[in-house]
């Protein structure tokens, strides 16, 4: 006989909780659900159920006290937390909180009934404990697919000590990751020390890193303490890794195998305990091949790897990361913060943004200052943004679009151009698709033409945040 799971659902919204009592209508499961985590709490003091589905924001007790209560009483309770608040203190608190999984909304309950499943698999198969640290929160906005996948590693590594390369093109916010991972990591008492491996001379590089001792080259007044020594205990997060000359990355090896290094001009050894975060817009893979880059050392750096997706791959996120840079502007500057028309607002989520999200925070900045009113214009743009036309071209002229960036990447030496725009051209399609649909993916398949197979596998490839896992 088919042991019956028992499933808890609590949430405020009652739609919410009729569309998952319907999608959780197993023969195998019994739901209950509960408009209010109080009730809720009473409910599973006298009986805990298999598996909780809890809401984050509700009135009273929200779903993280919800959480915290549960977990002193049942450890083991697989907790899912739900949320239509898709930021990173919402992913990092539920998963510090021993959450078993965080599921953004608008979701597909086909991937809840799933995710269920996993819960109420994993609560029989083992149980542990996941007391996790309280960290402090970087600022990283953003609801699209691809950050809430950043989101979920920077959770789920949130005990870790383990060693993260993060990549992703230049201004893409890779050091606001570093942060993060830092922050909410058991070293968050301990030094952060970031380092660009590419605005150092060659010839101070081995210094800067692990110092040296007074007289070890002209100039060495004193004994000096590197990079390494001022983060031990800490984080040392080394930005543009790729960039590193080939001697240095032989003494880097050194030291992630024997957690001690020499100062340049020295003799004794100096013990350090350092995770070390890197970070590169180049292809690593490439530059092993090439033999520009250890592969050693390129396997103990690729541990985990987070990729930070381009501005362009996450435009919904464009009208929040303005507003905030707009107000963080206004405050350095001790003025009124500008406001984006929607007119402006549509034009900036438009544009290429080859700079990213640092190109994007120095607009903000530029327009503090110059933007007459405090209501921002189209005609207040620099005028570099205002001649530039959006990528999505009017209805008919996208094809145009793409033979002009064919023709620029052709002439910029770029090879294997369907590899590299077939995966970019799907991924917006089933972005777009799913967005119109709500997250309903057998919906979407149906809008793009295909299967619902077909799209599973695609979303698992391109798009592996919205993947069953």
């Amino acid at each position: 006989m088919t042991e019956v799971a028992r499933i808890a659902i609590v949430d405020d919204d009652r739609a919410i909780r009729w569309v998952l009592e319907r999608a959780l209508a197993q023969p195998d499961l019994e739901v209950q659900s509960f408009e209010r985590a109080d009730a809720a709490l009473e409910a599973i003091e006298r009986q805990p159920p298999d598996v909780l589905l809890t809401d984050i924001r509700m009135p009273g007790l929200d779903g993280l006290d919800l959480m915290a209560k549960v977990r002193e009483m049942h450890p083991d309770l697989p907790v899912i937390v739900m949320t239509a608040h898709s930021d990173l203190d919402s992913a990092v608190a539920s998963y510090q909180g021993g959450a078993f999984e965080y599921l953004p909304k608008p979701f597909d309950v086909d991937d809840a009934l799933a995710l269920v499943r996993r819960g109420v698999a994993h609560a029989r198969e083992r149980r542990s404990p996941a007391a996790m640290p309280e960290g402090l929160s970087a600022e990283i906005i953003g609801e699209a697919p691809a950050m809430q996948e950043v989101f979920r590693a920077i959770g789920r590594l949130s005990q870790s000590h383990i060693t993260v390369l993060i990549n992703g093109e230049s201004g893409t916010g890779k050091e606001r990751v570093a942060q993060a991972l830092h922050q909410h990591s058991p070293r968050s008492g301990h030094p952060f020390i970031a380092l660009n491996m590419a605005a150092i001379p060659k010839d101070l590089m081995e210094s800067e890193l692990f110092g040296h001792e007074k007289g070890a080259f002209t100039g060495a007044a004193a004994q000096r303490r590197g990079r390494f020594e001022q983060a031990d205990g800490g984080t040392l997060f080394l930005d543009e890794i790729g960039d590193m000359p080939a001697d240095t990355q032989t003494r880097l090896l050194r030291v992630l195998a024997d957690g001690e290094f020499y100062r340049v001009g020295g003799h004794v050894p100096v013990k350090v305990d350092v995770r070390i975060i890197a970070a590169t817009h180049q292809n690593l893979e490439k530059l092993v091949t090439e033999g520009r880059f250890r592969e050693d050392l390129f396997h103990r750096l690729n541990v985990i790897r987070v990729h930070l997706p381009r501005l362009s791959e996450r435009r919904e996120d464009i009208p929040r990361l303005a507003q905030h840079f707009l107000a963080e502007a206004a405050k350095e500057l001790s003025t009124e913060p500008k406001v984006l028309t929607r007119e402006a607002e549509t034009h900036l989520t438009h544009l290429p943004w080859p700079g990213n999200v640092r190109q994007l925070e120095n607009t903000c900045r530029w327009l503090t200052v110059m933007a007459s009113g405090r209501e921002v214009l189209v005609d207040d743009l620099p005028p570099e943004l205002r001649e530039l036309e959006g990528t999505e071209a009017p209805s008919g002229d996208w094809r145009n679009a793409f033979r002009e960036w064919a023709d620029r990447a052709l002439a910029s030496g770029h090879t294997h151009l369907l590899e590299e725009a077939m995966p970019d051209f799907e991924r917006i399609l089933i972005e777009t698709a799913l967005k119109h649909t709500g997250g309903r993916k057998g919906e979407a398949a149906e809008l793009l033409g295909w299967g619902r197979n077909t799209l599973t596998r695609k979303v698992k490839v391109l798009l592996p945040a919205l993947a069953d896992e």
